[in-house]
């Protein structure tokens, strides 16, 4: 959701402008544009615009996107470039809804970062993104002529929650919903991974994000923050410590902003934003969509899609995940990141094939052969489809971390207490990209990281060279045994496919990369140890103790080829992906410049005290 607004779409909407200006045209001629202020059950109003095509010969279903960014252009007579999911939708006849939500630009209230789901409505006044769609959708139902009496509901990031939230509404002229790349769990999908905050994401959206903090609707845009550098890392080591950036920056004027830093525990506040919690009784049909290389909001596609299918066993509910980035399936080709290629175009097979196929069988009747997963196998480059996910073929296999930097799936068998160990600086942190950028790179996700084996605080494990192909097919959790010198500590556990020396570079290869012995990120997550037990109740670590720390990396569906390695590297800093932890048992959101500490942290791989990835395998 963060970088939606700032860059990660940016890609997205260089190509999205290629189609508006195709689109441009055909979308005047055709299409009729209204704006209308929807009143909410509590009196409040809802900005709303509506293209209506001119045709009034037949029927059709509405199209929805409910927005915290804008449904502009406003004015009647200014018309969006582009319409709905894909070109195809804007073509094939639809009328396209976009509603600014409550207390955002044009519409009435105040905003809340993800509003809190009621369960029970028992008043006017009990009112959240679940009744605000059903408002909407019933006024729309009633009041807009020719319509077929169907809703469909879509969105991408923030406006992915909304499509979730849509399905809390459940109006009975909601026929299909696609949420992509939903934030889910604010506190786990973007503010905090595993308690660790991620700090490049967050520190300029806010800025940008807040052109308003009352309930008088606007069209003024927010002013950006202006870091003077691309160097993120100098800047945020030049800030220091959290606190610094109301100290020196924001002086406590960003409500957002400071809600994340009052609340760096999963306390009340997070759980009420967690829509996860909600999803029971849907009747409505579902299309999940994601990205295995969505550095944001990975965990709201893949556990929205799991819990839907967990609690709503008879709803249609259909997934797909495919090789992207943070909305990359939407308008690109999806056929490369950064150096690493997937064989061609992914993007334009799931428009056509799977989304809108999806919302034309059940808006408007017509046939539809779309498996209920379907999932892009990055390493072979191929689309698999199968009856739920993960996959029942895929069996669990520990594998575990050995002496001598070994990686096997035969447990150590020695008794003594063999570890690695490396000194963690708070003051030297390792970066997360090899580089120079002040924004989240979405190209980290499958990026090179012979940069960060060459430290000596990134510890490496490999396998021998693979003799088969290895299919990992699922979550993976890491379950180490550490201990530390300090009372803290965070834990960064990255997967990566080491290619073999006979590799050769592709056509979206950079000059200078040399794709022999490269080793791609498959797949990377923090921990911060604290919150080993509980996210709500950290602990401080027992210096010198041997602790289990374990936590979940996310799903995967990577081959790792024959000829190929397994490799992996743990490490105790990655910035300013993620914000540095002063290794002292604190909160960190409040602690001073002069609170860092140096650390040795251990990685144990003996008998009696194994680290494993726990994984599954097809």
């Amino acid at each position: 959701m963060k970088r939606s607004l700032v860059i990660a779409l940016s890609f997205v909407l260089l190509a999205f402008n290629s189609f508006a200006q195709n689109d441009a045209a055909y979308i005047k001629d055709n299409y009729t544009k209204y704006e209308y202020q929807i009143p909410m059950r509590d009196g409040k109003k809802l900005f709303t615009s509506v293209y209506v095509p001119k045709d009034q010969a037949k029927k059709y279903p509405v199209m929805m996107d409910r927005t915290p960014y804008s449904v502009g252009p406003y004015g009647a007579d200014k018309y969006k470039g582009s319409l709905g999911p894909s070109s195809l939708f804007v073509h094939d006849g639809y009328i396209f809804v976009y509603q600014d939500v409550r207390g955002r630009w044009m519409s009435e209230g105040i905003y809340e970062e993800m509003t809190p789901e009621l369960e029970q409505h028992k008043t006017n006044k009990d009112v959240d993104e679940g009744t605000d769609t059903y408002d909407t959708i019933d006024w729309l139902i009633k009041n807009l002529p020719n319509n077929n009496g169907k809703v469909g509901v879509w969105g991408i990031s923030y406006p992915g929650f909304y499509s979730t939230t849509a399905l809390l509404s459940r109006h009975p002229a909601l026929a299909a919903v696609s949420p992509q790349a939903p934030i889910a769990d604010l506190y786990r999908d973007d503010a905090f991974h595993n308690g660790a905050f991620m700090l490049v994401a967050n520190f300029g959206f806010y800025p940008g994000f807040t052109n308003r903090q009352d309930d008088k609707p606007t069209q003024r845009r927010a002013k950006g923050f202006d870091p003077g550098t691309n160097d993120g890392y100098k800047f945020f080591m030049d800030m220091g410590s959290m606190r610094n950036s109301n100290v020196k920056y924001y002086k406590d004027t960003i409500r957002l902003w400071n809600e994340m830093m009052d609340h760096p525990n999963y306390d009340q506040h997070w759980k009420d934003r967690n829509v996860l919690l909600h999803l029971h009784d849907i009747k409505t049909p579902t299309l999940v969509t994601g990205g295995w290389y969505d550095a944001e909001d990975l965990y709201g596609a893949i556990n929205t899609y799991k819990v839907l299918v967990k609690n709503n066993p008879a709803t249609p509910v259909y997934f797909a995940m495919g090789p992207w980035v943070h909305g990359g399936w939407a308008r690109g080709n999806g056929d490369h990141l950064g150096d690493v290629s997937f064989g061609g175009p992914t993007g334009p097979m799931y428009r056509e094939k799977i989304e809108f196929a999806f919302f034309s069988h059940y808006l408007k009747g017509t046939p539809m052969d779309v498996a209920k997963v379907n999932t892009f196998e990055t390493g072979v480059n191929q689309w698999k489809s199968y009856k739920q996910w993960p996959p029942v073929e895929a069996q669990e296999k520990n594998l575990y971390l050995l002496p001598g930097g070994k990686l096997s799936f035969t447990a150590p068998t020695t008794t003594r207490n063999d570890y690695k160990e490396f000194v963690s600086d708070p003051m030297n942190p390792v970066p997360f990209i090899d580089g120079i950028d002040f924004d989240m790179t979405r190209e980290y996700m499958t990026a090179d990281q012979r940069f960060a084996e060459k430290r000596p605080d990134v510890l490496t494990y490999q396998t021998d060279v693979l003799d088969k192909d290895i299919t990992l097919a699922g979550n993976i959790w890491a379950n180490l045994k550490v201990s530390t010198t300090g009372t803290d500590a965070d834990w960064i556990v990255k997967v990566l496919d080491v290619y073999p020396d006979t590799a050769s570079a592709n056509k979206f290869t950079k000059k200078g990369v040399n794709m022999a012995g490269y080793e791609q990120m498959v797949r990377s997550e923090a921990m911060r140890g604290k919150f080993r037990n509980s996210f709500s109740k950290p602990e401080a670590f027992v210096p010198g103790k041997i602790t289990p720390v374990n936590f979940e990396l996310q799903d995967v569906l990577h081959t790792f080829k024959k000829g190929h390695r397994i490799m992996v590297q743990i490490q105790s800093t990655w910035f300013p992906l993620i914000d540095r932890n002063t290794q002292q048992f604190q909160d960190i959101m409040k602690a001073k410049d002069t609170d860092f500490k140096k650390a040795t942290h251990r990685v144990y791989s003996s008998k009696t005290a194994p680290s494993y990835l726990k994984v599954r395998v097809l």
